[in-house]
């Protein structure tokens, strides 16, 4: 639980310097504590400068993939979907959150992002061509 309560730490540092309170660490396969981040969105003015997205970038880029596999990111809050996109993408091992985005949701007025209408698939022949045989 050291780790989980770091990462509420980190959350209230977030908060304390105007940004959103949300804030995660990266262990690694032995214990040690690899990397820490905090929300930096609104002072970053960037709306992925999510501290989970930073990690798993960080970890993409300087970590052999082994040791990637066998990383625990603690986190205050449970990854949103861009977050969690990336850290599958990036080969991390395992997430650990104290707060649910159900319990998040509670505690935002009006609760979470209106949903974005999607339109699709379409011209899937067309939209094959790029990407058959690539994987």
């Amino acid at each position: 639980m050291t780790h989980l309560h770091r990462a509420i730490a980190l959350a209230a540092e977030a908060r304390a310097s105007g940004n959103p309170p949300f804030g995660s660490l990266l262990v690694g396969p032995d214990g040690e504590v690899l990397r820490e981040e905090r929300n930096t969105s609104l002072s970053d003015n960037d709306i992925t400068a999510h501290p989970e997205l930073k990690l798993a970038r960080w970890a993409a880029r300087e970590l052999a993939p082994e040791i990637a596999a066998g990383t625990t990111m603690y986190t205050s809050c449970q990854p949103c979907g861009m977050c969690t996109g990336a850290i599958e993408r990036s080969g991390l091992g395992r997430v650990v959150f104290a707060l649910s985005e159900g319990q998040l949701l509670t505690l935002k007025p009006g609760g979470g992002f209106p949903p974005v209408p999607q339109d699709g698939p379409d011209l899937f022949d067309e939209a094959r061509v790029p990407v058959a045989g690539y994987y």
